[in-house]
């Protein structure tokens, strides 16, 4: 039997100890440089080839992590900051990969990881209680204010050159979906009740949000059914209106004609009694998630019901909320108060080639569509990530109102600080804890660097006048490269997006510090023909000390 060491040898690739930190380190950098210029508004886009064929042209750093599909870990929390607050990523990434910069040196004079990691997190910590001491409380009502803090969130995007439009949007389909939850809370639900619908054709000016819902499809029968209704009654099934086939499979014996007539009067008098239970309630639109059969066409067209089948789940929860149904699993369980009565018009458009159904003018809507509109599918595939970008923002702020300043006035302010704070830390965490401070200075440097100033002498300026301790909302305006009053220049960043990234950002790394061993288990290539095997490698006792040994 060959030996358990000489199968490991064979089939597993193994990096350990200082090297395998190194490696992580390495990588980590160079995920931050794939993205490092696409933070500011003066950023650069990036030209993907994705697996399908098709080309993506995007500045968004989650899109293109996203896109080239890396399965690194400084990757993946990057994923985890768009999930959390939907804006940030690229910071994220920066912050990461610097704060794995410096760690390195570190390692390089034999610190232990631990002990840079608990210096990291106390460095965390006190960040978190600088931008508590900084952060500025606002009202999340006042539109004017909002659309400012989107504007200013927003105008490192592609779509900054189209004016308050992205903003809009935003504020529109949030504040429409927004629900009290009492005791001071609230919820914006982006990812079940905000449907953003693109159509290609005509001018981004058209994009609009809707009081209602838009789904892409047609009624069953368009020439027996009306295409609009005002103030319609609208019932909602996830139940066929069709006859229940059998489970398996099944076998009648018909001996005379009259027993085929008898079937056939059977399967229509089970779906004409379906058809009554739902007509007794006189809807106006019946949608169900299941099929709908000809013969339930012909029983509703008959009593002036329009009806749309084989309907998403997802959209059907969003047209429960906007008109107030209540979706029915079985149609002899209808009542009148599963009926919706809150949509002012039902109507179906031809938009291009396609057949939109319009549930509109709602009532109370808490859910809605979001109709974009644009020359291409590229640029509206644009405009989508940035508004959702735009919409988690609004998300945000609605939840947690507190403002911070941006153009890296918060990271130089929180950078000064921990700096003053490592003067009185003892022992051996007080150099990893210097360094996380000087770290935070890459998202102000990177702003600069993307701004094509003079990096060494903007960010001499800024850290003058912040270790002087002077007002904390001094930074750069991306556009310019000027060193300005954030306040005056209206950039800010919302609270929990800063608080969200320095955590991501540091919880990273330190994930990444903690790795010791990159074990590989991937097969080696077979040998080529005319091409001898190689031996394996004879292991020693002495060598066996220092590698993992498989059970047998």
């Amino acid at each position: 039997m060959q030996s358990p060491i000489l199968v490991l040898k064979d089939s597993l690739k193994r990096e350990s100890g200082t090297k395998a930190q190194h490696a992580n380190i390495h990588a980590a950098k160079a995920v931050a440089d794939i993205i490092r210029t696409t933070l500011g508004p003066r950023s650069m886009l990036k030209m993907l080839l994705d697996a399908a064929g098709g080309i993506v042209v995007t500045n968004d750093g989650n899109a293109i992590l996203r896109e080239i599909d890396l399965a690194h870990p400084a990757a993946k929390a990057c994923r985890t900051q768009d999930e959390e607050v939907g804006d940030g990523t690229t910071s994220v990434i920066i912050l990461a990969g610097e704060m794995l910069h410096v760690a390195e040196a570190l390692i390089d004079k034999s610190y232990h990881p631990t002990v840079i990691c608990r210096a990291y997190n106390k460095a965390l910590e006190d960040a978190i209680a600088v931008l508590d001491k900084i952060a500025m409380p606002i009202d999340a009502k006042d539109r004017g204010t909002m659309l400012g803090i989107l504007k200013s969130c927003i105008g490192t995007k592609f779509t900054s050159q189209f004016g308050d439009l992205i903003a809009d949007l935003a504020i529109d389909a949030t504040t429409t979906v927004d629900i009290d939850l009492g005791l001071g809370l609230r919820d914006v639900d982006i990812k079940n009740y905000i449907k953003v619908e693109k159509v290609p054709g005509g001018q981004l000016e058209d994009s609009r949000v809707l009081k209602g819902v838009m789904i892409n499809k047609d009624v069953i029968s368009p020439g027996k059914m009306k295409r609009k209704i005002v103030n319609p009654r609208v019932i909602l099934l996830d139940c066929p209106l069709e006859y229940k086939k059998g489970e398996n499979q099944t076998n009648a014996e018909l001996l005379k004609e009259e027993d085929w007539r008898l079937l056939l009067r059977m399967e229509e008098e089970y779906i004409e009694e379906l058809c009554m239970q739902i007509l007794r309630f006189k809807p106006d639109l019946v949608i169900t998630e299941k099929g709908l059969s000809d013969l339930a066409c012909h029983f509703l067209s008959k009593h002036g019901v329009s009806a749309i089948r084989r309907l998403r789940k997802t959209d059907n929860n969003r047209i429960a909320k906007a008109c107030g149904a209540v979706i029915v699993n079985r149609p002899d369980e209808l009542q009148e108060s599963d009926v919706g009565t809150g949509a002012g018009l039902f109507e179906v458009k031809k938009i291009g080639d396609e057949f939109f159904a319009f549930i509109v003018e709602c009532k109370d809507p808490k859910a809605c569509t979001v109709l974009l509109r644009g020359a291409s599918k590229d640029l509206l595939n644009e405009v989508e990530r940035n508004l959702q970008d735009a919409m988690s923002v609004a998300r945000n702020i609605i939840k947690n109102p507190k403002l911070v300043p941006g153009g890296g006035a918060t990271e130089l302010t929180v950078s000064a600080t921990l700096k003053q704070k490592s003067l009185s830390v003892q022992g051996i965490e007080k150099w990893p804890y210097e360094a996380a401070a000087i770290a935070f200075e890459a998202i102000p440097r990177t702003l600069a660097q993307n701004c094509g100033v003079n990096v060494i002498r903007t960010m001499t300026a800024l850290q003058g006048k912040h270790a002087n301790g002077e007002n904390a909302w001094i930074g750069i305006n991306g556009n310019t490269g000027d060193i300005t009053d954030m306040k005056e220049c209206k950039i800010w960043d919302a609270y929990i997006v800063k608080a969200q990234t320095f955590k991501t950002g540091i919880e990273a790394a330190c994930m990444l510090l903690r790795i010791d061993d990159v074990v590989s288990g991937i097969k080696r290539q077979a040998p080529r023909a005319g091409q001898a095997p190689s031996k394996p490698k004879i292991e020693t006792e002495a060598d066996a000390d220092s590698e993992l040994i498989l059970p047998d």
